[in-house]
């Protein structure tokens, strides 16, 4: 299937699985989905299943957004409070739309859980509570992280679970009740984007397909290469946190500059406390220099950075406190932030730690989602299903690829998915000679009732008077204008996304209420971002005949975020 026919599709307001290799498109699709609904003033809940992938994607993680956080099971205590939480409550039920990107890493469980909070939030009883819910990615990717065992004693089973079978036995979420209540339409896409060479391509997909043959071996085997040989410069994906953590520490030891330590500290039962640092990405003692590359390990509640956010440490405030410039050229004073065990208002345990990591080196696992030039990577200890793949499929061509060593289980797939994969390119084939069938005339309705159904505007409505309910939310942005607040100050006071009150300010601009260059000014880009941008959209314009936000983040990189853009744009349109 092509991204313009999943599009056509997507537009109709159906549940969608998008999916397909590394490199045909996904995000690419999504992001032009999303970008077709804030035309039409729709802004969707943009969410994964990782931090890194919600980086990448521009929203939160689905365990941020519904609000279920760490937690493995649900109870209908813990439903209630979830549902009770003024903020989860008021983004679940103001959504109409929800993305869940990278979500062959979302294990059954959780994936379940969030259904019910949907559901329990929107007093509706279609699955997610009646939302349009888009699933993207490929489940050849990593599996998700899932315990062996779990404790269901103190835990009533809700009807949204898996019947009582293990996560560790059932990890996949197309195995869960919910997937198969919501049933979504499979568009698999065909097309591919990011590797550059044929020889590259059939390697990979060779691997897919679990067809390594001598041939494939022989390939793998002269791009091996030696230590001495690695160059430092390029980004390491290691199997295992231990390879990662010791790399890191021998980069930062050629920082030049004396070490900064961060100390973590703890309160509350040491039984808990413990689980607390297990699961904290964040080391116990911290150390830090200026020019060390860091990642972000935990979210902040005004959406500036999430867990996955990567950066370099610019310097150190007066107070000791870390300042870290993220790729995306954000400047961020970093303080210490809390993980937290609670029963109710009560504080069982609490950990309190910068919230970052150093980032020389990082996991296949991490590496999800991200496309590189070229890495160095050591697959020689992978241990799981499809970790060889994801590493091998994060570059673009083969010269890029510099292998330190590999073993047998690092070019496995899962069987399970290889069977799940064959049904899935069956249905995506069905549903497109259904779509090819179809009258132009009733898919444009289908796409105008969806958009009416989700209070979107069309074009011919824009200058139109708005209601008082939605011109009101638009003011009280503009109120907040005034008070020259950021983009993060302003989604924070607002309680919204980042998202929409760029949507708010782009209405606002189109009605006239206020002028880029005069109202505006204290958020348009730094300037020399700004050029860039601005060259890349006359590229664009030139190219599509519109001033599209896909093709821009396509040549700039993910260094610049699609709010960034947007809010150039405006500075840009006549």
């Amino acid at each position: 299937m092509t991204q313009e026919e999943a599009l056509t599709i997507l537009k109709t307001g159906a549940n969608v699985f998008l999916t397909g290799e590394p490199g045909s498109g996904k995000t690419h699709a999504i992001n032009r989905y999303v970008e077709y609904l804030r035309e039409h003033n729709i802004e969707p809940a943009i969410t994964a299943s990782t931090g890194i992938a919600a980086t990448h994607i521009g929203g939160f993680t689905i365990h941020s957004w519904s609000g279920i956080g760490i937690r493995k099971n649900l109870s209908t205590y813990d439903l209630d409070m979830i549902a009770s939480n003024e903020r989860v409550a008021r983004r679940v039920g103001r959504a109409s739309i929800l993305i869940i990107d990278e979500v062959s890493m979302l294990s059954s469980e959780t994936f379940s859980m969030a259904e019910a909070v949907c559901r329990e939030i929107r007093r509706n009883a279609k699955p997610f509570g009646g939302l349009q819910v888009v699933l993207v990615g490929d489940f050849f990717q990593l599996p998700p992280i899932v315990a062996a065992t779990r404790d269901e004693g103190s835990v009533a089973r809700l009807g949204f679970g898996e019947g009582g079978a293990s996560t560790a036995t059932a990890p996949f979420a197309f195995r869960s009740r919910a997937w198969k209540a919501l049933n979504p339409l499979v568009c698999y896409l065909s097309e591919q984007y990011r590797q550059d060479d044929t020889a590259f391509l059939n390697l990979l997909q060779a691997v897919r397909s679990s067809k390594v043959d001598e041939g494939i071996h022989t390939i793998l085997a002269l791009r091996r290469i030696g230590e001495k040989q690695a160059s430092r410069d390029l980004p390491r994906l290691f199997s295992h946190n231990a390879d990662v953590d010791r790399l890191n520490e021998e980069r930062l030891k050629t920082v030049n500059g004396i070490a900064r330590q961060f100390k973590m500290t703890s309160r509350g039962s040491e039984a808990l406390v413990q689980a607390l640092k297990r699961g904290c990405l964040s080391p116990e003692v911290l150390s830090l220099k200026t020019k060390a590359r860091v990642m972000f390990t935990k979210n902040k509640p005004d959406g500036s950075f999430i867990n996955g956010t990567l950066g370099e440490v610019e310097g150190f405030a007066d107070d000791g406190a870390p300042i870290v410039r993220t790729h995306g050229g954000r400047r961020i004073y970093t303080e210490p932030m809390e993980w937290t065990i609670t029963d109710g208002a009560r504080v069982l345990a609490k950990i309190s730690q910068i919230p970052l990591r150093l980032a020389w080196a990082i996991t296949v696992h991490k590496s999800q989602g991200m496309t590189l030039d070229a890495a160095v990577m050591d697959l020689s200890d992978a241990f799981e299903y499809g970790q060889g793949y994801v590493a091998l499929s994060r570059v673009r061509s083969l010269s890029g690829l510099h292998l330190l060593g590999f073993n047998g289980r690092a070019l496995e797939v899962h069987p399970e998915v290889l069977a799940k994969d064959a049904e899935f390119m069956e249905l995506s084939d069905c549903l497109r000679k259904e779509l090819r069938a179809m009258d132009s005339a009733k898919i444009e309705k289908l796409h105008r009732d969806f958009i009416s159904a989700c209070g979107g505007t069309f074009v011919s409505e824009r200058h139109a008077p708005a209601e008082k309910k939605n011109s009101s939310t638009y003011i009280l942005t503009k109120e907040l204008i005034s008070r020259q607040l950021s983009l993060e100050q302003m989604a924070l006071e607002r309680g919204l996304t980042a998202g929409t009150i760029v949507s708010h300010l782009e209405k606002l601009v189109l009605e006239k209420r206020i002028e880029p260059n005069r109202d505006l000014g204290h958020l348009k880009p730094e300037q020399k971002r700004f050029e860039k941008i601005s060259k890349a959209f006359v590229v664009t314009l030139k190219k599509e005949g519109k001033m599209l936000l896909a093709p821009i983040r396509g040549m700039l990189g993910k260094d610049f975020s699609f709010e960034e853009l947007r809010l150039a744009r405006m500075f840009l349109q006549k």
